[in-house]
């Protein structure tokens, strides 16, 4: 028999804000109290526990002061039920969750056995998964920007279904949503360049996935986490949710890609932080994990990774490490063997090439990879890949006045490309 999931809402919300324990949140909480002026109020890990239990107590004024303005989140939201009942209108705590929070709010119970007032038929949890199955599949190819308004729609009904579901059934949807939520997520980070909203999504993602008792799939959501502050190069905070991440794969059985795609998250937030050199060692690890294999199937959700990407990811490291020999044919294995559906990664690679060719002095070569990138972008488009081929467009400014780099921005700066990123 499994343990009570307990308050997943705010457990959730904890590890989103980088306290792996409830310890941590303790003592955060405490030196909060008294950064806000509230000298003498101490949280021990005790009442976190209780908090935390599957029903938690309504906290005290203070404590709900400290928690709201810690976590960025309000009571209910933190899955805490009022003892007035929670038939009120709630204010909503943030923009992002206008369509998403106030559902999951009235969605994601932390208590077991409620009454359910107009039960669904069982075959709603796989009508709601094959939804997100094909939401999955279309990220692939359809723009993000006209994508993610049905993720988003649809994930404000798996918070309503919810409510109306028990058992297996209510688990399946709240995978389902979960999954939604981190393709939500993904979008909003690498696509739309919205880190903020990104992590109020993953949270709501996280909190769907402990509705689920999916740690593999937790696992997978606090790895996304951890690119927000890795993009910021916040080590401290890449190494918090990493921990977290690798704490909640080791509760699952989790296959050799999930694995590695682990270490090559943290790489490349290592990158991103000034560290290729412990990247380097973590792709490496990723490798002899891969080549040494496990009997673990990966989970289908788990599309966005592969050997290829994996050797992308080195080619980038070794090419801002400076090795520019050893970036190139890296990169171009990892181009060879991806496959016609990894458009967006293509762009990437492609980005990276001309940026290995500009730095080691091939403006022309550098040019007609990114020209190779922008038509890849025409195809399926990708924020990432787009920034990749203005930082090569940047380290070609030496050679401005050359006729290949003048080609380049007649293209990058043309009219279709110029709206797509604008409008996308």
């Amino acid at each position: 028999m499994s343990r009570p999931a307990g308050n997943v809402r705010l457990k959730a919300a904890r590890v989103a804000a980088g306290f792996n324990s409830q310890q941590d949140l303790a003592d955060a909480l405490t030196r909060h109290a008294e950064n806000m002026g509230m000298r003498g109020l101490s949280i021990g890990v005790r009442q976190v526990r209780r908090w935390e239990s599957e029903n938690p107590p309504w906290p005290q004024p203070d404590c709900q002061r400290v928690l709201a303005h810690l976590l960025g989140q309000n009571m209910e939201a933190l899955g805490f039920t009022p003892p007035w009942g929670t038939d009120d209108p709630r204010p909503e705590h943030s923009r992002r969750m206008t369509a998403v929070g106030v559902a999951a709010t009235a969605g994601l119970s932390v208590t077991s056995g409620r009454t359910v007032a107009a039960p669904q038929p069982s075959t709603v949890g796989a009508d709601f998964q094959a939804v997100t199955r094909s939401h999955r599949r279309l990220y692939w190819s359809v723009a993000p920007a006209k994508l993610h308004p049905p993720v988003v729609t649809h994930a404000a009904l798996g918070c309503a279904l919810l409510s109306e579901t028990t058992d297996s059934t209510r688990r399946t949807i709240a995978a389902a949503l979960a999954e939604t939520n981190l393709l939500a997520g993904r979008i909003e980070f690498f696509d739309l360049r919205e880190p903020s909203a990104a992590n109020d999504t993953l949270v709501l993602a996280l909190q769907a996935a402990g509705e689920a008792d999916d740690p593999l799939l937790g696992s997978a959501i606090i790895a996304h986490m951890a690119f927000v502050p890795g993009w910021l190069a916040d080590r401290d905070g890449v190494q918090e949710r990493m921990t977290a991440a690798r704490t909640y794969a080791r509760r699952a059985p989790a296959s050799a890609e999930f694995l590695a795609w682990l270490d090559a998250v943290e790489a490349e937030c290592e990158t991103r932080c000034g560290n290729t050199r412990t990247a380097l060692h973590l792709i490496g690890h990723a490798e002899d994990i891969l080549e040494a294999g496990n009997d673990q199937p990966s989970p289908e959700w788990l599309d966005w990774f592969s050997p290829a990407r994996l050797a992308a990811f080195k080619g980038n490291t070794q090419m801002i490490a400076g090795h520019l020999p050893q970036a190139r044919e890296t990169l171009l294995e990892a181009l060879a063997t991806m496959t016609p559906v990894e458009g967006k990664q293509c762009t990437v690679v492609y980005a990276d090439l001309a940026a290995v060719e500009a730095a080691s002095g091939n403006p022309e070569q550098a040019c007609e990879y990114a020209g190779r990138a922008l038509d890849q972008l025409a195809v399926t488009w990708y924020a990432t890949g787009m920034d990749r081929v203005r930082e090569v467009r940047r380290a070609l400014a030496p050679h401005q006045r050359e006729r290949c780099v003048r080609d380049l921005d007649d293209r990058l700066y043309d009219w279709s490309t110029t709206l797509s990123a604008l409008s996308r």
